[in-house]
């Protein structure tokens, strides 16, 4: 136990030694980037916008990946599975998380959960799912954590659409331009 706070005391004095503040810094902590100067698009999905706020293609990042996803009423993410963890934060508006078992054959009956401002969801690996945003008058604007990135993303035209019909979209949309040689499928 003593160990453990002296690994933690010298790896903070090192830290602290050795990340010095850039121009524009919260609490003496470096600005990394000012998320409204990051590039936006829809992908080619109509009622999309996202943003990449830290991503492994194109930061860097081994563990996780950050996205700001904004949805326009009535529409939606396809129906998809992905070989990663992902946790979703709703920032802003409200709609419905479709949620199937973790079937490898098929994703089977979804279980419908109602989503809302300052809600918190997680979808754990491999099972399939959908968001939908069913307000009609406001955007559904959420934050996306990934683990494992860059994301693999398995895509079905309804819940009961075999697996081994499923298209496979690797890279995906926001990593097309950036990664040249796709890893192998792990699911």
């Amino acid at each position: 136990m003593a160990s453990s706070a002296l690994i933690f005391l010298l790896c903070s004095f090192l830290l602290s030694a050795t990340i010095k503040p850039s121009g524009g810094s919260i609490a003496e902590l470096p600005l990394v980037r000012n998320i409204s100067e990051l590039p936006q698009d829809n992908h080619g999905r109509q009622g999309l916008s996202h943003i990449t706020v830290a991503g492994s293609v194109l930061h860097g990042m081994n563990e996780v990946e950050v996205w700001l996803q904004t949805f326009s009423p009535g529409s939606h993410t396809p129906i998809h599975r992905h070989s990663c963890e992902e946790i979703f934060v709703v920032l802003k508006g409200g709609g419905t998380l479709y949620l199937a078992s973790n079937s490898h054959k098929f994703p089977g009956k979804p279980q419908e959960y109602p989503i809302y401002t300052n809600s918190t969801f997680h979808i754990p690996l491999n099972d399939a799912h959908q968001v939908w945003n069913t307000n009609e008058h406001e955007d559904l604007q959420t934050l996306v954590i990934i683990s494992r990135p860059p994301v693999k993303v398995f895509m079905y035209k309804d819940w009961f659409m075999p697996h081994a019909a499923a298209k496979l979209k690797f890279p995906y949309y926001w990593d097309e331009q950036w990664l040249e040689t796709p890893p192998k499928d792990e699911l």
